[in-house]
């Protein structure tokens, strides 16, 4: 649909295979909590190439303070609990329970994965998505210190460019994604590059981030 933008159908479930069709076809799941389950396909896609994050001058700064430590995967379901915590400038969350306990599956069998920034032992912030190939596709993100969410989506970037990764998808366009170097491509362009992405080995099992992606 044009309006809303991308809604392709509503139903079905959210079993590992289910999923994992959809990621390979550019569909996503969204849905609000007590509304049908909802895949979606928009057009234009927000996406970002991991070689063409925009880390900012402050960013660039507080990198290179390392007090801090990124991990993967070592906290896939508290990020995602994280992510679905109330905030200030939304009415609710569409990361339901039954979003929560899909994706938990799937990380478990390997394709979705969490980037967390620690600090002082606590987890300050992080992102989650889903990987297929060299396809990496963004969920959602949260910070509880500045910067703490920009910081593991720096190392996310950094990491998936040395592992030749083509894509980020972002999914929707937002003017925080497009600061931080994200733009729009037409669908039919997105699911061209995504045809070949898909197709390369995966990385197996859980991730682990490189020691010198701060440098």
């Amino acid at each position: 649909m044009r309006e809303p933008n991308g809604l392709l159908a509503a139903g079905a479930d959210l079993s590992v295979p289910r999923l994992l069709e959809a990621y390979e076809r550019g569909i996503f799941p969204w849905s609000s909590a007590g509304q049908p389950l909802l895949w979606w396909s928009p057009d234009p896609r927000m996406v970002l190439i991991p070689s063409e994050l925009r880390v900012s001058r402050s960013l660039r700064k507080r990198l290179s303070r390392r007090d801090y430590e990124v991990r993967a995967d070592t906290a896939f379901e508290e990020v995602m609990r994280a992510c679905a915590a109330p905030r200030p400038d939304q009415d609710g969350t569409w990361i339901t329970e039954e979003m929560i306990e899909a994706y938990v599956r799937l990380h478990q069998a390997g394709y979705a994965h969490s980037l967390e920034t620690w600090i002082g032992g606590q987890l300050a912030g992080g992102l989650y998505g889903v990987a297929l190939g060299r396809m990496f596709y963004g969920e959602s993100m949260f910070t509880r210190v500045p910067d703490a969410s920009k910081i593991a989506l720096a190392h996310l970037a950094r990491q998936l460019h040395r592992w030749k990764y083509g894509l980020i998808d972002c999914q929707m366009a937002t003017a925080h994604l497009a600061r931080l170097g994200a733009r729009e491509i037409p669908r039919p362009e997105f699911m061209r590059r995504l045809a070949k992405l898909v197709n390369y080995p995966a990385q197996a099992g859980k991730w682990r981030c490189d020691d010198d992606l701060s440098d």
